[in-house]
């Protein structure tokens, strides 16, 4: 909503030339709604906070428009209350044409600028200067850590506002930035050098991976977030892939600790090409004594290297989008952006309407975040903690279309405060479709040993309170078909022949549950033993 700006902005004339080339019928909607009310948010807030410049324009008496930068300390221009701004004016070329307007016109425009995410912020109000005797009110506008002198203070009062579309900015980046993004990289590119010469347990004995019928060669490596590494995977013959839809994931081989093993990524390139599919990877920092803990993300980012060949399983979905014209109501926390993404793309490809918030620990460490903010525009809605803006899980669900669908990627407690508040609002389970990091956490309930009993193989397995049932049968030669191990795929569910289960996978109906299945990767038992049909 354009918060009155079009009150001021649109014209009679400016209206005119807005039918003349069909955009007048776009432009309506900001003059009317719940955000037409010329008070700045919390959003507002932030992103002015952040700004260490603007462009602040004024009108002469001759009548001609004058604009000027403006610089300081982030955060120099102050957000006072909803409706007020200031600013402490510091000493410049002293041609003081500004501050000579403003004597005899009041009227100012800002123009914000953040160039990184390419958002921009148009502001109108009345400007005035503070006078000299106002001691108070212009100490709340200085800045004891930033060393220039201070010729004067203003106050602005907001009489609109209004956000721009993201086209044709292109991003630029301050020498801090750079140095913030690629100084953690420089650590890890040293520690990586180190790992190399020493690592044999972590690799793999050959230059190629995986068994499965799906051969795929990393051809790119895109560094997305301090932490996160996109991985674009090709087929080594040029042919198309087979075709995916949004959710769906690959299980690519890794090599830990001596041994293979299997992790599920998230294919976050648009379902629309079937030319590469494209993985995040999200590698959390480790120190060197935690080497053999390495996990599989560690490997991705240190062994998935340009031209090595992978071979892995065909594409799978456990998180399927709709497919009627409901709208769409997308929830990400952190590195649960990947199927979001793509589902992002894909609602929209199909015409539905779509909303995306998306929260993580501060923007440059959110991936995809720029590109996403161009796509949807006003509809994407990002949330930083680093600046104290929290998912409001209650305000979303009230205020989202009465037969949204809701997907949700994220930790386990995103997930949790999802399913406790949609049910508080008695919101259908089918509208309710998400996806797990890794098998969801019991805090209340402790785990315990469990003896296994395989009815027809007669082993006896001692599962202890830290592994799963599902890796004791496989650390002890079991052959279990299984996939996601996140009780999602009901891929490794078997037989229980006697005992009590305790169910905690998200897919086994109560039929399945009735007959005697259990998913081992994430469920354990209420019983001191189980005998499986094994």
């Amino acid at each position: 909503m354009g918060h009155q700006y079009a009150a001021i902005a649109f014209t009679d004339q400016v209206k005119q030339q807005q039918t003349a080339h069909n955009s007048r019928s776009g432009y309506q909607a900001m003059e009317s709604g719940e955000d037409y009310n010329g008070l700045f948010s919390r959003e507002e807030a932030d992103f002015i906070h952040a700004r260490d410049s603007f462009y602040m324009a004024s009108v002469s008496s001759t009548d001609w428009p004058y604009v000027q930068h403006r610089g300081g300390a982030a955060g120099f221009l102050k957000v006072l209350d909803a409706k007020t701004l200031g600013f402490a004016d510091y000493s410049g070329n002293r041609q003081y044409i500004s501050s000579g307007n403003f004597k005899t016109n009041d009227r100012v425009s800002l123009f914000l600028m953040d160039y990184p995410n390419r958002r921009r912020l148009k502001i109108l109000g009345r400007i005035e200067q503070l006078d000299d005797a106002n001691l108070e009110a212009q100490a709340a506008l200085e800045d004891p850590h930033y060393r220039a002198r201070i010729e004067r203070s203003f106050i602005i009062k907001l009489e609109a506002f209004d956000w721009n579309c993201p086209q044709h900015i292109t991003p630029r980046y301050d020498q801090a930035h750079l140095d913030r993004l690629l100084a953690p990289m420089e650590t890890e590119l040293e520690k990586l050098r180190r790992q190399l010469s020493n690592s044999t347990a972590h690799q793999s004995p050959s230059s190629e991976l995986g068994e499965g019928p799906l051969s795929l060669v990393v051809s790119g490596i895109r560094q997305l977030t301090p932490r996160v590494r996109a991985v674009e995977l090709r087929s080594p013959t040029g042919a198309n892939l087979p075709k995916v839809e949004a959710g769906a994931h690959l299980q690519l081989p890794v090599w830990l600790n001596g041994k293979a093993e299997l992790r599920h990524y998230s294919i976050c390139s648009n379902p629309a090409r079937r030319d590469i599919y494209e993985i995040a990877v999200l590698a959390e920092e480790i120190g060197e004594s935690q080497q053999k803990e390495a996990s599989g993300a560690h490997f991705i980012h240190q062994q998935y290297q340009l031209g090595r060949q992978i071979h892995c399983e065909l594409p799978d979905n456990y998180f399927v989008t709709h497919t009627d014209n409901r709208p769409a109501v997308l929830i990400a926390g952190g590195i649960g952006i990947t199927p979001i993404k793509a589902m992002l793309q894909s609602l929209k490809a199909q015409g539905n309407n779509v909303q995306l918030h998306y929260a993580g620990r501060q923007l440059n460490e959110m991936a995809f975040a720029d590109r996403l903010a161009r796509e949807l525009g006003s509809a994407a809605h990002f949330y930083h903690g680093a600046n104290q803006q929290r998912l409001d899980l209650n305000a979303l669900l009230s205020q989202a279309p009465k037969d949204a669908i809701f997907y949700c990627c994220g930790p386990d407690r995103l997930l949790a405060e999802l399913e406790k508040v949609a049910l508080a609002f008695n919101i259908d389970p089918e509208r309710i479709r998400t996806e797990r990091f890794s098998a969801a956490s019991h805090p209340a309930v402790e785990n315990k040993a469990v003896t296994l009993t395989l009815a027809r193989s007669k082993k006896i397995i001692a599962v202890s309170r830290d592994e799963s049932l599902l890796d004791a049968l496989l650390d002890n030669g079991v052959e279990v078909m299984h996939s996601c191990k996140t009780g999602q795929c009901r891929s490794c569910a078997v037989k229980v022949v006697s005992g009590e289960a305790e169910h905690r996978d998200e897919v086994l109906t109560v039929a399945d549950k009735n007959t005697g299945l259990i998913c081992p990767c994430v469920s354990r038992a209420h019983s001191d033993g189980l005998t499986l049909d094994l």
